[in-house]
């Protein structure tokens, strides 16, 4: 248990006791399992919303709750990635932009576009809303697990370097069956869940192996976000009347 009581310290802002001690490759397997508590928490929030408010609000109470459990984390992330990968430039100015605290033109309409995004998904949702609203940010968080196993990290040091010591066994993606199989309970729009997964972390990986030949902790902040984005997405078609 301490080493989900770390992970939930690392990528939340929940007030989690005895969390002290981060052993980074044992807290890494339950990211996943980080993102199930962080969904519940969220459907809990939108069942008792909905019995209040319309849908298209309750969806901007999701959003705004989703983005201060976690302290607006993964955002932060997304930003500086826009930032330095959306343009022109050599790798290693695209590492010396995402370093900058300052957001820039790029990073501040890829936040705009991801929360509309969530927005837009949440609202579309139909009675499958509370089991997608908890599988989605697992899956999201999952996704780190993928990004620290297939590319190397690309710096010296930064937030994710003590993640990258050493390689990422296969037993580590345990936790991630977990939102795959919850899925199955969506019928065919938890098929198109899981497609829409992978092939999200297919071509997100490869274009960062292209663009950078490695991954940060910022890039993989983003690639959270925009998995959470597009999944919502994903299953708000399937639930539209």
């Amino acid at each position: 248990m301490k080493h989900l009581s770390a992970a939930l310290a690392f990528l939340t802002i929940l007030p989690i006791k005895g969390a002290t001690e981060f052993d980074t490759g044992k807290m890494i397997p339950y990211f996943p399992v980080v993102g199930l508590i962080v969904g519940a928490l969220i459907a809990i929030i939108d069942a008792l919303a909905m019995q209040i408010w319309s849908t298209p609000a309750v969806a901007v109470i999701d959003v705004v709750c989703l983005m201060g459990i976690t302290g607006a984390f993964h955002l932060d992330g997304l930003a500086d990635t826009a930032d330095g990968l959306l343009g022109h430039r050599s790798r290693e100015r695209a590492l010396e932009i995402m370093k900058d605290s300052r957001i820039g033109v790029m990073g501040a309409c890829a936040l705009i576009a991801c929360l509309f995004l969530k927005w837009a998904g949440l609202a579309g949702m139909g009675p499958e809303r509370s089991l997608a609203l908890i599988l989605i940010p697992a899956y999201a968080r999952a996704g780190i697990l993928f990004g620290m196993k297939i590319l190397p990290y690309g710096r010296n040091q930064g937030t994710g370097h003590a993640f990258f010591g050493e390689r990422l066994p296969l037993s580590a993606f345990f936790w991630c069956l977990i939102p795959i199989g919850g899925s199955i309970f969506l019928g065919l729009t938890g098929i198109g869940l899981i497609i829409a997964f992978f092939l999200l972390i297919c071509t997100i990986l490869f274009w960062y192996q292209r663009r950078m030949g490695c991954i940060t902790g910022d890039m993989m902040g983003a690639m959270t976000e925009v998995i959470e984005s597009v999944l919502f997405i994903v299953v708000s078609a399937g639930g539209m009347p």
